[in-house]
């Protein structure tokens, strides 16, 4: 059974009092969503405000991004080592943003995943076409180009743990959404990459988000899909009430 997964990306967005009132909001309100991880992932200059704003409450702390090397001259970085020190549980790899913006590669985002893994860290590691892949008939070959480029060498021990997120590029921020259809297809297609690679039963315990102008009014629509594990959320995040509606319209565990 999968628990379903709703993520805040919070992007750079907040300061210091909208930060801490927007995490002690969600706190105060997590237990309405039963049956649901909540996952929130601030700027890394307010993970401990967050983390503390949070308290015991049912709800994770993640950061947006890190460097693969553990500490060293690399200026104006976040190492693993660091997100787990200050209490992170999870960490959002090869967002659109990372690979369009500031040019990661697969290769990137390869080592950043295996370094999570090492420091103890949940990697959720993101694939998506731009929209020129799509309406050139290539999404399928781009996430699987993705999926195998950012995920080499991992195990399937290691994979049982992570979690997917598909977020096309073209429905980011743009306030364009994928059909639930269009959504369903690239979900199912890598489950069926985690079955080719590693077998049905480490498939079937993936969760694989859906990221892309997700918002209450087509959370429900798009969260009832049979591969579609919750979502990695972007402006939605950024208000208590949009946030928690979304989760609510996960429905709690999946198959």
């Amino acid at each position: 059974m999968r628990t379903p997964l709703i993520a805040g990306n919070w992007k750079m967005n907040t300061d210091s009092t909208s930060a801490a009132e927007l995490a002690r909001g969600i706190a105060a309100r997590a237990a309405e969503v039963p049956g649901v991880e909540l996952l929130v992932c601030p700027p890394s200059a307010y993970l401990t405000l967050v983390r503390d704003a949070l308290g015991d409450a049912a709800v994770g702390l993640g950061g947006q991004n890190m460097y693969h090397e553990t500490s060293g001259a690399f200026t104006g970085e976040i190492s693993p080592a660091m997100l787990a020190d200050i209490g992170a549980q999870s960490v959002i790899l090869g967002h659109s943003e990372r690979r369009h913006v500031f040019g990661e590669t697969d290769a990137d985002i390869n080592k950043k995943t295996q370094a999570a893994f090492a420091a103890g860290l949940r990697p959720i590691v993101c694939v998506g076409e731009l929209l020129e892949e799509r309406q050139a008939g290539q999404t399928a070959a781009v996430i699987r180009r993705q999926f195998e480029g950012a995920l080499a060498g991992v195990s399937a021990e290691q994979i049982a743990t992570a979690v997917l997120a598909y977020e096309p590029v073209w429905a980011i921020g743009t306030g364009q959404v994928a059909t639930t259809e269009q959504a369903e297809e690239v979900h199912a297609d890598l489950r069926k990459q985690l079955t080719e690679r590693y077998n049905a039963e480490v498939a079937a315990t993936v969760r694989i988000l859906y990221g892309g102008s997700v918002k209450p009014d087509n959370a429900g629509q798009l969260l009832g899909q049979p591969n579609i594990d919750g979502a990695l959320i972007g402006g939605a995040s950024l208000k208590v009430d949009d946030f928690l509606a979304i989760a609510s319209a996960s429905g709690g565990v999946t198959a």
